[in-house]
């Protein structure tokens, strides 16, 4: 009997809400809005003023209706619900996510009807990363990373590599809501480190940094002589050839002469006082055992006997012609033992 009573006043009040129109002076209120899953929420009509009937409904469907100090609550809010009967304020106690809608007041005494929309978020915790794998082949291996978290709702997700934005490209895909972020075809300067940022409009949260492992080259390699790029020098000078390689993992260097491998390995190679024989081709190998790719660098030094210097030269001039003057003098004197008569 009592639910026949509670179904018939839900259609009287159906049909006065289709009937009623919005003065557009009364406003409805939230006291949050948006709202946290499990809060209490009050819905006021502003500015307040005694109704002694009315109801609410959410999306259409009725949450309650009262007269006087008389109210009936719908089973999908029983418990949840409640209406001040002098004021008409709603108060929704432990909202969740579904409590979110296009919430209205009708009454008829005096006649009026408003409404106003509520938000209901759950608050974000633990965001995490989920990479697999994190070891890559450069150009050969995509990244793939997916952020997700423990609790929250109507989430959106912000990428970071670093402290710099990530976005889509021809190489870089984020998708699935864009919780999942691919990097195909890595290259060295995808290592990271990577992060997502989980977002929504009560709460935010960050996950943990990952790095990818990239392994590349040798490439790029570099060798200098004494940090020249000359490749002259004299017979007992002193030699540090250095070389380089761009690699990752780091590759092994091993040096050869003349095409035949030196018992030197690692980026230096020092020759003390150098001689003629010691001219020739010098390589640097470059190994990486990850890549199992290897590169070289050659380059030819000469080494030969310098040539007197300058004042050197110049002091034997000045010698010899000193000597030569001398001679000279020496010539033009007479014969002194032939001009005496005994």
């Amino acid at each position: 009997m009592e639910k026949r009573g509670e179904g018939t006043l839900a259609i009287i009040m159906l049909a006065l809400i289709q009937g009623f129109l919005s003065t557009g002076a009364v406003e409805v209120r939230p006291s949050m809005n948006p709202a946290l899953v499990g809060a209490s929420v009050t819905l006021s009509l502003s500015p307040p003023m005694a109704l002694n009937s009315g109801s609410w409904a959410v999306g259409g469907s009725l949450i309650l209706t009262w007269t006087g100090a008389q109210q009936a609550i719908f089973p999908s809010h029983t418990g949840r619900a409640a209406v001040d009967v002098q004021t008409g304020a709603l108060t929704l106690t432990s909202v969740t996510v579904a409590d979110s809608g296009l919430y209205a007041v009708q009454s008829a005494n005096p006649q009026l009807q408003a409404s106003a929309s509520l938000s209901v978020y759950e608050l974000i915790s633990n965001v995490t990363l989920k990479a697999n794998p994190t070891d890559l082949m450069e150009f050969n291996s995509s990244a793939v990373v997916t952020c997700s978290v423990s609790t929250g709702s109507s989430l959106s997700f912000l990428w970071l590599n670093s402290s710099s934005q990530v976005t889509g490209s021809d190489r870089v895909q984020i998708t699935d809501g864009n919780s999942t972020l691919t990097i195909m075809n890595v290259t060295r300067y995808d290592q990271g480190p990577f992060s997502c940022r989980a977002i929504n409009p009560v709460s935010n949260g960050a996950s943990a940094q990952v790095n990818f492992t990239i392994n590349y080259g040798p490439d790029n390699m570099a060798l200098t002589v004494n940090g020249q790029n000359t490749t002259s020098f004299s017979v007992g000078s002193n030699l540090t050839l250095l070389c380089s390689a761009q690699s990752g993992p780091e590759a092994r260097l091993q040096w050869a002469f003349g095409g035949e491998t030196l018992n030197t390995t690692g980026p230096l190679l020092e020759l003390l006082s150098v001689s003629e024989k010691q001219s020739g081709s010098y390589s640097c190998l470059a190994l990486n055992h990850r890549t199992n790719v290897n590169s070289n660098i050659t380059t030819n030094i000469m080494i030969a006997k310098s040539p007197s210097s300058g004042s050197e030269q110049r002091a034997v001039d000045v010698g010899l012609l000193s000597l030569l003057l001398l001679v000279g003098v020496l010539s033009s004197l007479p014969d002194v033992g032939g001009s005496f008569s005994r």
